[in-house]
């Protein structure tokens, strides 16, 4: 699967900049379909709240766009929109918000 949206939006995001994006797969079908163009903006942890959807370092390399599920001081439980749960992830690991998602 074509992943070069993800390197795109890890760029413009670390430089501080907002990104639109058309990433590819079904994980988060139903908020973010296939192909859909997203925007994504850098964000502070502290700002983030369940149910947000952000884009990710997840294992410690893989960049994906998932949602928020819960929440603790310093960390994040992320996961799909089929409520598959990835695992805890730090502030640092969270790179972008999606603000927009057009079809």
């Amino acid at each position: 699967m074509d992943r070069a949206w993800a390197t795109e939006a890890y760029e413009a995001l670390t430089q501080g900049r907002v990104v639109q994006v058309r990433p590819r797969g079904d994980s988060m079908k139903g908020q973010i379909n296939d192909g859909d163009l997203v925007t994504l903006e850098p964000c502070v942890a502290e700002e983030l709240a369940v149910g947000d959807i952000v884009f990710v370092r997840v294992r410690g390399w893989l960049l994906v766009l998932h949602q928020i599920f819960d929440r603790e001081p310093d960390r994040f439980l992320i996961g799909t929109t089929t409520g598959r749960a990835d695992g805890w992830v730090t502030a640092d690991d969270i790179i972008g918000r999606v603000t927009k998602v057009e079809p």
